[in-house]
């Protein structure tokens, strides 16, 4: 009996279950890596998202074969092809998979027709199981994330003295607001040059005519991510060191020209696993407990905040909601999505550097996706499959498990409050306060009906009038509704209009997100071809004829 291992592209670390299932029997154990170039050939994935993944997937198979592994690494346009000659070469009995985070891999798991047994192994990829956030969630009427990041303070002992908070608060979220005004010296982001493996990836992909399309929108060059293991963890101690301390005040803020502020930009790594989520914790609160003097509360808790709260429960309403989440639309939205989402040009100053920002690195930090990117398309009424998929292709720490969560629930409201207790609509007066957009921006920032009102203001209210009776019953908007209310009709009249003109003159015809809501897509790290929505995978399975993902 021969057991292979098959390494998908987001699970890149010796400690994931199904290598760990065999690290004692390495020299006996064939190990593939596969590049299928099928799907990413159905949608322009950002070019920078491509060389991360494939670059990090490479560097990886040559560690694992300088520790011993038997490892094969294939390009292919799919996955059968090489999968059935490698497992006639090796003889392969038995094929091992860690569990895939997201939906379609285990789909494509299903689909596969092999000549051999597929055991997928429990994932470890994130600190909460997905067993252990089942059994929380069901007990609960409402799924809020308060209540789930302090079970997760209290069940992981984080930042805890016994069974209390450390400095007796939960949420320091009140102190990292901070918007950034004044003369304020930022650190500068860590970034690397490429390497020969990684050069490799960029002039394949520029030279190759299945990424033409995605040239047209994605900024390639220059490429500097981190793409092993070893950089990864030089950039959280790096954040650790030069940008922690200052984190929490500034976390929220927005300045043109600068891409990073004091933010880890750690996503990208722990999403394709060259960091786990525990290690970047551990990091941050040792750093707290062994120099206390050097950093505030309200940054560590906030960083942690970041990944045990947000990130560990985005995976977790992923896993809980089920196959049907993603097609949720409370407020029935149906407007396209701009095309200035794929081009960057728009009079807003706002919606023009970030997604300039996202052209040329894939990243953005949190309040620019959610206040900014989000915020408009909702206020707008933009259908939230279509954002949904915008988010997937354009960031580069973008996946199906993440974004679902971000953008269907949180950023769109459109589970109807499953997760949040409000939405995240905001006039312009926000981005004001929190940026210094809007004292470049040809529109007037406190204007909702004249010719250079912002888009912001007038959506934002055409929004509350559209949807009141829906939001009528939600305690959290009462104030803005009576708002809604004092305003004469006249003026609402006129700002009914402004959308609907706005409408007329931005309707998006020539850029590439598919008729149909594509939101079962997964990306280039796992590639599967095809989704079903049909239940959830199964934790671990072993089979006749089945198999699984990059």
């Amino acid at each position: 009996m021969t057991v292979g291992v098959w390494v998908l592209g987001d699970q890149l670390w010796a400690g994931q279950t199904a290598l760990e299932s065999r690290c004692d029997r390495k020299e006996n154990t064939p190990v593939i890596f596969i590049e299928s170039m099928a799907h990413a050939q159905q949608l322009p994935y950002h070019l920078q998202k491509l060389v991360l993944v494939w670059s990090a997937m490479r560097h990886f198979a040559k560690e694992l074969e300088q520790d011993g592994w038997t490892v094969t690494y294939k390009i292919s346009p799919d996955f059968q092809t090489p999968l059935l000659a490698w497992i006639e070469h090796h003889q392969i009995t038995e094929l091992r998979i860690m569990t895939p985070t997201d939906r379609p891999f285990a789909e494509l798991i299903q689909s596969l027709d092999l000549p051999c047994d597929v055991t997928l192994t429990p994932s470890n990829r994130f600190i909460w199981s997905d067993q252990s956030f089942n059994d929380w969630a069901t007990s609960r009427k409402r799924l809020i994330m308060e209540d789930f990041y302090r079970e997760g303070r209290h069940r992981y002992d984080v930042l805890m003295v016994d069974d209390q908070p450390m400095g007796g608060r939960w949420n320091y979220d009140r102190e990292n607001r901070k918007p950034p005004k004044g003369k304020l010296t930022i650190p500068e982001a860590l970034w690397f040059e490429p390497d020969d493996i990684t050069q490799e990836v960029i002039d394949w992909i520029k030279q190759s005519p299945i990424f033409a399309d995605s040239q047209k929108y994605w900024q390639i060059e220059p490429f500097r991510w981190g793409v092993t293991r070893k950089q990864a963890l030089q950039v959280l101690q790096f954040f650790i060191q030069t940008r922690l301390s200052n984190f929490g005040p500034y976390q929220d803020a927005m300045l043109m020209g600068e891409q990073t502020l004091w933010h880890a930009m750690l996503s990208p790594y722990l999403n394709i696993g060259l960091i786990h989520p525990s290690e970047a914790i551990e990091a941050a609160e040792q750093a707290y407990r062994e120099h206390p003097d050097e950093y505030d509360l309200n940054s560590i808790e906030g960083f942690i905040r970041q990944i045990l709260g947000w990130r560990e429960y985005m995976h977790g309403i992923y896993i809980h909601m089920g196959a049907d989440y993603p097609q949720r639309n409370f407020f029935n939205h149906n407007q396209p999505l701009p095309g200035f989402y794929f081009t960057g040009e728009t009079d807003m100053n706002c919606l023009h550097h970030t997604i300039k920002q996202v052209k040329e690195i894939g990243y953005a930090h949190h309040i620019q996706r959610l206040m900014v990117l989000n915020n408009f398309s909702l206020i707008a009424g933009v259908l939230p499959q279509e954002l949904q998929d915008w988010f997937h292709l354009a960031f580069i720490d973008g996946y199906d498990w993440v974004m679902q969560a971000n953008v269907i629930g949180m950023g769109q409201y459109a589970d109807g409050g499953l997760m949040a207790s409000k939405p995240y609509a905001a006039s312009a007066n926000y981005i004001n306060n929190m940026s210094n957009y809007c004292k470049q921006c040809v529109y007037n920032v406190r204007d909702r009906t004249s010719e250079n009102a912002c888009p912001f203001n007038f959506f934002f209210w055409d929004f509350l009038d559209r949807n009141r009776k829906k939001l009528s019953n939600n305690p959290r908007m009462s104030l803005i509704l009576r708002n809604l209310e004092r305003i004469p009709d006249e003026e609402l009249k006129q700002i009914r209009q402004k959308a609907a003109d706005w409408h007329k003159q931005n309707n998006r015809t020539e850029y590439p997100l598919p008729s149909t809501p594509n939101h079962g897509q997964s990306d280039p790290a796992t590639q599967p071809v095809s989704r079903t929505d049909e239940s959830d995978p199964p934790r671990s399975s072993k089979r006749k004829k089945a198999s699984g993902s990059v």
